[in-house]
């Protein structure tokens, strides 16, 4: 084979990878989504290196639970509310779409918020004026965009992340501390410690990336038209292998801007004495050596920041009010697809208009919007226990999941996964009482 040649089969197989990314690409960058960064950013400034382990150490963990969400739309054909639904009482499905749909308004108001605070670095306009327009644009895209429009903007929104892995390698750092703090665990018994990794634990493994994930899995084989053979659900390995393909790309870069946020946290703003992040502006100054040689280099940081911000807001709060509306349709049956129109599923748009709205009255009740970014994300982590105890069921129930229930290694993880974040909030709410 010639080089030439050689190097068109490689651009070929590259491409035809890139055609695999769909549900897990998009839910591993949504993860990264404003709560993410604002809670990974005052990690790194508050504590240094001592949580740069938990990028490494959450990512198989993560991947298992998105993993076992996907399977189980793929093989069900239907999202975890319907199955839950299904193979369960009614006080469990209350109790799960209650579950979520509570923990992602709170998040999407959290979202919006930081979204109008970083604009409103770069254009002069009433915090109220911001929210108003992000959220009236939020809506619009999701209601009046197909699906398989819409999707091609999700992942296009992912090259947002970017600006932090740049950062991260661009500034002087101590590789041999950043190995060992990456390496080895570092763990304190204190409420502040607790609650910040709670939140990084939440943000990084959040109910809403449960349900979306499972759900956007049933959207794209129908889109493809895959998946059924005379009204039976036909399952292929190649379907699974291609599916856990995309997941394992997802969480990788998830975990990897992750990763880079806390690093970016600890070397730029930890070690210049900023330890807690009150405001937007605080957060925009980790970016700031990414545009040093630049002239007003606090303005592009800013700009940099708040375009990543709002690209990331745009991309995740359509998820977040997404899975709520999935949850509450699959348990009423009604009608849920980003592909019908408006008058199709008018149930499924309402509870998407209603969460997104409700998120964005949150926004005046006095909260300040980057700590509200980090509560969400240690409600989510809270959030998450019950809900993991209840994946972890149905995805090695031979029942329901038939030949691709989870084996040993799958069902182990999420076992450690379900522990480990149900531990974490416990310890919290125990230093709490003390």
């Amino acid at each position: 084979m010639t080089e030439k040649k050689f190097t068109k089969l490689r651009k070929r197989r590259f491409w035809r990878f890139l055609t695999l990314l769909g549900p897990g690409l998009t839910t591993g960058a949504a993860d990264d989504d404003p709560s993410g960064i604002a809670t990974y950013s005052q990690t790194g400034a508050q504590f240094g290196y001592g949580q740069l382990w938990t990028a490494l150490y959450m990512l198989p963990f993560m991947a298992a639970v998105q993993e076992a969400c996907a399977r189980i739309g793929l093989v069900t054909g239907k999202g975890i509310a319907a199955v839950v639904k299904e193979h369960y009482s009614k006080r469990v499905l209350y109790a799960v779409v209650s579950l979520v749909v509570i923990a992602n308004t709170i998040n999407i108001g959290a979202d919006i918020g930081a979204m109008a605070e970083a604009a409103g670095l770069l254009i002069h306009v009433h915090f109220a004026v911001l929210t108003l327009a992000i959220t009236t644009i939020i809506l619009a895209l999701e209601i009046f965009t197909n699906y398989k429009v819409y999707s091609k903007i999700l992942k296009w929104l992912a090259l947002a992340l970017l600006a932090y892995p740049i950062t991260a390698f661009i500034v002087h750092q101590p590789w041999g501390t950043v190995f060992r703090a990456t390496v080895v665990p570092h763990f304190e018994f204190n409420f502040e410690f607790l609650f910040i990794i709670t939140g990084v634990l939440g943000t990084t493994i959040s109910p809403y990336m449960f349900f979306w994930e499972a759900s956007q899995e049933v959207e794209e084989q129908e889109e493809k038209g895959n998946g059924n053979n005379n009204g039976k659900r036909i399952v292929s390995r190649n379907m699974i292998h291609r599916m856990r393909l995309d997941n394992n790309a997802g969480m990788i870069v998830s975990e990897i801007t992750t990763w880079c946020i806390l690093l970016v946290g600890a070397t730029v703003l930890h070690q210049s004495g900023v330890k807690d992040i009150k405001t937007a502006a605080d957060a925009a100054r980790a970016l700031e050596p990414l545009v040093h040689s630049f002239p007003d280099s606090g303005f592009w940081a800013k700009f940099i920041f708040s375009i990543g911000i709002i690209g990331l807001g745009f991309l995740a709060v359509p998820i977040l009010s997404g899975s709520a509306a999935y949850a509450v349709s699959e348990a009423f049956n009604w009608n849920a697809s980003l592909n019908y129109k408006p008058k199709q599923a008018r149930g499924f748009y309402g509870v998407i208009t209603v969460a997104t709205v409700i998120g964005l009255i949150i926004n005046f009740v006095g909260i300040d919007p980057v700590k509200a970014l980090v509560y969400s994300a240690v409600l989510n982590g809270v959030a998450a226990v019950p809900l993991l105890y209840l994946i972890l069921r149905i995805a090695k129930n031979d029942k329901i999941m038939g030949e691709h229930k989870s084996g040993v290694l799958s069902t182990s993880l999420l076992w450690i996964t379900f522990i480990a974040m149900g531990a974490a909030a416990i310890a919290m709410f125990f230093t709490i009482a003390k």
